[in-house]
């Protein structure tokens, strides 16, 4: 397991190439990374990596996410976007 990444550096992370990745990414670091256990945040950070494009297809369900436990996140990601708008 890598060294997790502070607020901050998450934050930054969050920021994208598209408006609607940076609202979405970052609503959910503010409101609910924090109560995720750690290995969901490994993951979170791990979705960081990916590209727009990917990310956009895979939350807009356009496209759906090869790696299992990305999948769960985005999905987790969708849902709290649906109930926190």
């Amino acid at each position: 397991m890598t060294e997790q990444k502070t607020i901050a550096q998450l934050k930054w992370a969050c920021r994208r190439g598209m408006l609607e990745l940076d609202i979405l990414l970052n609503k959910f670091l503010d409101q609910a990374y924090s109560n995720l256990p750690a290995e969901e945040q490994d993951i979170f950070e791990k979705l960081l990596q990916c590209q727009d494009q990917e990310l956009f297809m895979w939350l807009t369900g356009k496209e759906s996410v090869p790696d299992k436990d990305l999948r769960l996140l985005v999905e987790k990601i969708c849902q709290h976007a649906k109930t926190h708008h």
